[in-house]
Order: structure tokens, then C-alpha cells, then sequence
């Protein structure tokens, strides 16, 4: 039998060095085209909001690559940028950041109006999170009662032909270990959404040149894991797991990116008959208004 999680340690944090990551999200360069691309995806996937949302917020705006894709979907709707705490675009040091993106007025992701938002969506996120069901009682906090959240994010089959390379040859670990899709449905389940539905695909990104590969790699994260090789690698070592990793028959080197999409919607909400029962008045609002609405034959 395991011994059940500290008080003070959440059951889902990760292992994921913060401080690297807060280093990684300052340097933020150009978003990678792998974003982009799941970002078209997951907008073909808006189709299922009966309602178009006018009420947007776009969680880690900058970093996730998704504004155009999110335009041309929700084209009436106002959209709002949230970015880390502390890491608002206007507030980064590059004057090329700034020209590069055009402006749009954010929120840090401690300061987000409760109850607003119809539509939270967060593309290529969820898998930098330390704790990403904390990241989801942000997203139900935001939300409006039948707002819908809508997510991407790396699965933990990311990379398998490099981690197994890693792995036989004592490297130690390549990066941080992703959520299982189960897992993040189980997630918003306990923070409060309704109806969650998770799948997956798995894309194979190829390259001739082993230069390019390892510059692209680089653009869509560094190895976060507290565990990973303190020291500085040496070409050879480079070289090395370069002739380790097995080419595909037209001698391109194939790495697989499992990407896992989610959405789910805040429900009404349910007051829990108790001897003393506590609700926000927010949800008493609903509540009320819900009650008065007629019935739809």
C-alpha cells in the first residue's frame, strides 16, 4: 500500500526544475512551428461550441503560438492574453519581442477576473506546468458556468526514440516526464468540469541535417528535469547519440511528438446537502438565474 501524499506537496507536481523554466520562458525566441501547427488542429476542433464564445482568454499566449489560429476562429470574439506571473510580453527586456508581436492587453494568470471568460484555451502549455491540476482550478476559476477549456500538450510518448537512447545508454533523463492523457482527464474531473474528452495523435517530425534537428529541438523546450547532467556535454557526446539514433529507410532522422488535446465545460453548480452548506455567491447567482430561465421543450 503507498503512503499517501503530504498535505504539502500536491498529488500531481511533477518533477520540473521552476527556476529553469522561468530562465526558459525569458528567452522565449520564436514560437517553434510545432505549435503553430497543433494550434490549426486544435482550432478545426472549436466546431463542437454550439455557442461562439465573445469572451476569450488565450493561458500563456506568447509561448503557445496560437493568436492567428484563435483570430480565425473566434473572429468577433475579445480576446485576452494570460502569460506566466511576471512575464508579460511589454515587460521583457527585447524591443525585437515587442515589434515582432503585436500588442494585446494581457493578464498574468494571478490576476484574471473570475467567471468571465466562455472560452479558455491553451495551446502547448499544460506540459511546462508544475502542477497542472492547479493550472486547471485556474482555468474553472476563469471560467463562466458552460464555458468550455480547451487544451494541447506533449504526452508522455514525446521523443520515445530518443529516450530510449538516453535510457540504454546511462545518460540519464532527457527531459521532464509528460502527463498521460488519462491522467489529465482524471484532472479536470477532480477540479470540476463535466464531460472532459481526451484523445492523441502521434506526429513524425524528419530531418537530413542533424544540425537543424537539434536547433529545433532546442526552440521547443530545454531539459527540465531536477535530475538531469549538471555538467556541460562535449561534441563527441553529441556526435555520439547523433549515431545512436536509428535512422528511417530514406536516412532521415524521425522523432515522434505525441500530442494530446482535451476540453471539457464548467457545470452549472451543485450545492452538496450538508448540515451547513457553503456557496459563493457567484454560484448563487447562477444558481438563481438558471432557476428562473423557462424550460426548453
Amino acid at each position: 500500500m503507498s503512503a499517501p501524499a503530504s498535505p504539502s506537496k500536491p498529488a500531481s507536481l511533477r518533477a520540473l526544475d521552476e527556476t529553469a523554466l522561468r530562465a526558459q520562458l525569458r528567452r522565449r525566441g520564436p514560437v517553434p512551428w510545432l505549435h503553430g501547427e497543433v494550434a490549426r488542429r486544435m482550432a478545426e476542433r472549436l466546431s463542437i461550441v454550439k455557442q461562439p464564445p465573445t469572451q476569450v482568454l488565450d493561458w500563456w499566449a506568447t509561448s503557445g503560438g496560437g493568436a492567428q489560429s484563435l483570430r480565425a476562429a473566434c473572429p468577433r470574439a475579445r480576446i485576452r492574453a494570460v502569460e506566466p506571473a511576471g512575464l508579460l510580453p511589454e515587460a521583457l527586456p527585447s524591443w525585437w519581442e515587442r515589434l515582432r508581436r503585436p500588442s494585446r492587453s494581457a493578464w498574468t494568470e494571478d490576476a484574471v477576473p473570475a467567471a468571465q471568460a466562455h472560452l479558455v484555451w491553451a495551446n502547448m502549455m499544460l506540459h511546462w506546468a508544475i502542477d497542472p491540476m492547479r493550472v486547471m482550478q485556474q482555468w474553472h476559476q476563469a471560467l463562466a458556468v458552460e464555458g468550455f477549456v480547451m487544451f494541447s500538450c506533449f504526452g508522455p510518448d514525446t521523443l520515445r526514440e530518443l529516450r530510449t537512447v538516453f535510457a540504454e545508454q546511462g545518460y540519464g533523463p532527457i527531459g521532464v516526464d509528460f502527463v498521460d492523457m488519462h491522467d489529465l482527464g482524471d484532472m479536470l474531473v477532480r477540479t470540476g468540469f463535466a464531460d472532459p474528452v481526451m484523445d492523441m495523435e502521434t506526429l513524425t517530425l524528419t530531418w537530413d541535417d542533424s544540425t537543424r534537428m537539434l536547433s529545433e529541438l532546442r526552440e521547443l523546450g530545454h531539459n527540465l528535469h531536477p535530475q538531469r547532467f549538471a555538467g556541460l556535454r562535449t561534441p563527441r557526446w553529441r556526435d555520439r547519440w547523433f549515431e545512436l539514433l536509428a535512422r528511417r529507410p530514406d536516412g532521415r532522422w524521425g522523432l515522434s511528438f505525441e500530442i494530446v488535446y482535451g476540453h471539457a465545460y464548467k457545470p452549472v453548480p451543485r450545492v452538496r446537502v450538508t448540515e451547513q452548506a457553503h456557496v459563493s455567491l457567484d454560484d448563487m447567482r447562477t444558481m438563481v438565474r438558471r432557476a428562473r430561465s423557462p424550460v426548453r421543450e
